[in-house]
């Protein structure tokens, strides 16, 4: 079975698969310092992942086959994720001199309590997060996915030329790299919103004393300012894609295209916090970070700070790293936003 959140002890390289590329990131420890020692994006064809699913095997494993190539990782085994949205997790008591053995055979016992499929659809883990409220009793966090999931992310690596040795929840990769962050943010915040705007999907994690306490998902990203170039300027997707990327737009795109969007990314960032305001004992948040391919665009963190009035920055994971010779920073610096899930994904070798 692949481990969601146990220890694994290990040299592992993250494999983050988004809507439009692949990612991958590999860390060592030197002199007690990380240092990135392989990395790179590869874009994945249109269409290969649909709404975080994987939808076309093969061209995604070709995908992870051309990085790997490119980026010439030590280690072919890999750390992978799944979205929040294909796992179901629980934080359930259980007695506290058990031993890992003894939950297992307990909780596949009462698995119908909290999993509405068949034990032999669903790979499932579990890992003691603390002591419970109850006395002689700790929190144990259950995770479980459908194994058609799993099966299928563990295929695509092997196409790719990676093994697959640990799969996890992309919401405790973003937890783990948040843990490198969190000494470089003003003030020490005691809560913090990670707004992640992926390609098609935005996701909400609030963490409090770096730990998640909500996850939220929505459907907007960086498609919608594309879509918007290729409509304004008559381009095909691919060539809107491109002149997004390069820059080379005209005069008129700032105000009429960029800014409209940029408004819109303020409106869904304030409804997924009043989503988590009106479900929760919270009413405010210490801090913004923004993750996610979107993030970078020049003044967004500006504006939503603006319009918000709380402190905002964007994710850098590698602040305080060392780099190993062949690793272009300027370009790991510059897609530092949307590496963050690969970096959670890597931080599992020293588990």
């Amino acid at each position: 079975m692949l481990s969601f959140r146990r220890k694994h002890n290990a040299s592992l390289v993250g494999l983050d698969i988004s809507s439009t590329s692949v990612k991958l990131l590999e860390l060592s420890i030197q002199d007690g310092r990380y240092r990135v020692e392989s990395y790179g994006v590869e874009p994945l064809p249109s269409n290969a992942v649909v709404e975080r699913n994987i939808a076309d095997t093969e061209a995604v494993g070709e995908a992870i086959e051309r990085l790997v190539k490119r980026a010439r990782p030590r280690t072919r085994a890999a750390a992978a994720a799944v979205t929040g949205s294909a796992v179901i997790t629980k934080v359930i008591d259980m007695e506290v001199d058990m031993t890992d053995d003894e939950r297992e055979t307990q909780i596949r016992l009462d698995a119908d309590q909290y999993i509405p499929y068949p034990l032999s659809e669903v790979n499932l883990d579990f890992e003691v997060v603390g002591p419970s409220a109850v006395p002689n009793r700790v929190s144990v966090l259950l995770a479980a996915s459908r194994s058609e999931n799993i099966e299928q992310r563990v295929d695509t690596l092997e196409i790719g030329g990676l093994t697959a040795k640990v799969m996890d929840i992309e919401a405790y990769a973003m937890e783990r790299a948040f843990s490198l962050i969190i000494d470089t943010l003003p003030s020490s915040p005691e809560i913090v919103a990670i707004i992640d705007i992926g390609h098609t999907m935005t996701t909400l994690n609030v963490l409090r004393d770096e730990k998640i306490i909500y996850t939220r998902e929505q459907m907007f990203g960086g498609k919608q300012l594309t879509e918007d170039i290729q409509r304004r300027y008559g381009l095909s997707f691919e060539e809107a894609t491109r002149a997004k990327r390069e820059g080379n737009l005209p005069d008129d795109y700032e105000p009429e295209v960029l800014r409209p969007f940029m408004e819109s990314v303020v409106q869904q960032v304030t409804r997924s916090l009043q989503f988590f305001f009106s479900s929760s004992q919270y009413n405010d948040v210490d801090h913004i970070l923004l993750a996610g391919g979107s993030a970078s665009i020049t003044g967004l963190a500006g504006l939503i700070q603006e319009k918000l009035g709380n402190r905002v920055s964007v994710a850098n994971p590698f602040l305080q790293m060392n780099f190993a010779s062949q690793i272009d920073t300027s370009a790991i610096e510059n897609d530092a936003p949307s590496l963050m899930i690969a970096c959670g994904l890597a931080l599992r070798s020293f588990d």
